[in-house]
């Protein structure tokens, strides 16, 4: 019989606080990712679009969008964390762009479980309050938010299925 292995993040139970989940690889972030991203959202904001007016600006030229920022600072720990054992995003709070994010930057995100606890109304389940953090390629904090995910425990989910 052939065994299976199956990609998935960290149920509920095996999540530890307090212990840094470093998401690797990092991801270079490019002007074509901004454009696409800044229009898709319909984000008409010239720091993102206009690099001749960007260059007389403070940061002399133009920025990554922030909410690219931050989706992608997520979207770096789900692999490890939470794919395939979350049930719903609860909320974003704390968040902070302390330096900017420019094009030809590389992002790497950290994550560490700041609490868990066992849901009272939902048996097998469990909320948890995760702190990222995202850092540029000299290690300059760009962006870091506080989530809170409800997740499985690895026992309700195998019975779920």
């Amino acid at each position: 019989m052939t065994r299976i292995v199956e990609q998935r993040g960290l149920y509920f139970d095996e999540l530890e606080e307090e212990v840094v989940y470093a998401h690797k690889p990092g991801r270079t972030v490019t002007e074509t990712d901004n454009v696409l991203f800044t229009t898709m959202t319909m984000n008409t904001q010239a720091l993102h679009l206009d690099a001749a007016w960007s260059a007389g600006q403070p940061f002399g030229q133009r920025l990554m969008n922030s909410m690219f920022t931050l989706s992608t600072m997520v979207g770096q720990s789900v692999t490890q964390l939470t794919q395939g054992t979350i049930i719903a995003q609860l909320g974003l709070t704390d968040v902070t762009f302390p330096h900017p994010l420019y094009h030809g930057d590389t992002l790497y995100t950290e994550t560490v479980i700041l609490g868990k606890r066992l849901s009272s109304s939902r048996p097998g389940q469990g909320v948890v309050t995760m702190q990222h953090t995202g850092r540029n390629q000299d290690g300059t904090v760009v962006a870091s938010a506080t989530r809170t995910c409800l997740m499985w425990t690895k026992e309700a989910h195998a019975a779920q299925s």
